[in-house]
């Protein structure tokens, strides 16, 4: 079911590692007009820039709070564990991962569509936006294991069929991400370059892949042109601030072996345009709890 219809132009899974110029905007021409959306001229400027954009207080305590109550609730409905959509760390069942997680929780629904975060990516898109994903991210305290760096684009890309680089991702704080507990890393500025990886996708990655990122993963050599010409950041912030990010961004986060949780609320907002079409790199697409393959504008309020 490899994509026929398209042109590849971000060819992945190959036999040798390289990096590709990217050729598609990051950010919508329309974008910096007068009453475009919340952000500001220079805060467009600096996602275009540096493929990310940290706001602190966008959620109050009060709203965070609700929200981590009800993630406790969730991680332990012991019928919910049993689903598919909820992944565990390897060997054990703490819950890493929930999917979906805005049609299993009315809350999370309410924060996905939350015009705080809608708006920010219509504006950066220039048209309506759709949830590709949703998920919630769970690192315990001591136990938390990393995610390996990795470019989200390039698994959409190949196991979703997602065109272009043309999606952004919101990642919410619910607890304090602070520089102790595994907080997202980012190479800023690394979003202009794609890293085309080597090795073929394995059939029904996702089921190994959600838990331990393999195929799909940078070579070294790669990562380390990236770092060094770009550098590594890592936005941190109290519960309530939410990092935009693009798709193509090279990121990743330590494991936790502090007593405190970073849990996380994670929503893409992909651009209505830029519909998946066949995976352009696997033999069957991903089930849709991961990848959304209706487009479904989320309503403006």
């Amino acid at each position: 079911m490899a994509s026929t219809t398209t042109h590849d132009r971000y060819p992945t899974r190959v036999a040798e590692p390289r990096i590709i110029d990217r050729d598609d905007p990051v950010v919508a021409a329309s974008a910096r007009e007068p009453g475009a959306g919340p952000l500001s001229v220079e805060q467009v400027d600096s996602f275009e820039r540096d493929g990310f954009l940290f706001l602190e207080d966008v959620f109050s305590k009060q709203e965070t709070d609700r929200f981590l109550a009800e993630l406790h609730r969730l991680s332990a409905d012991e019928d919910l564990k049993r689903q598919e959509r909820v992944i565990t760390e390897r060997g054990t069942d703490e819950v890493r991962s929930i999917f979906e997680i805005h049609t299993v929780s009315d809350l999370f629904l309410e924060m996905a569509r939350d015009a705080r975060l809608a708006d920010v990516t219509r504006q950066l898109h220039g048209e309506d936006v759709y949830l590709h994903q949703t998920r919630v991210n769970f690192k315990p305290g001591f136990r938390g294991k990393e995610f390996y760096w990795h470019s989200d684009f390039e698994t959409w890309h190949s196991e979703d069929g997602m065109p272009t680089p043309r999606a952004i991702s919101a990642s919410i704080a619910l607890t304090d991400n602070t520089e102790h507990n595994g907080p997202l890393m980012v190479m800023p500025g690394s979003h202009r370059r794609f890293v085309a990886c080597v090795g073929e996708t394995p059939e029904d990655n996702y089921r190994s892949s959600l838990q331990k990122q393999e195929a799909g993963t940078p070579d070294e050599d790669s990562l380390s042109q990236l770092a060094a010409d770009f550098g590594i950041v890592a936005p941190k912030g109290l519960a309530g601030s939410v990092v935009f990010f693009d798709s193509n961004i090279m990121h990743g986060s330590n494991g936790n072996i502090t007593p405190f949780a970073r849990s996380n609320a994670f929503f893409v907002y992909n651009a209505v345009s830029n519909a998946l079409q066949a995976p352009f790199a696997a033999a069957a697409p991903r089930p849709p709890y991961i990848a959304h393959r209706e487009v479904d504008p989320l309503p403006r309020s």
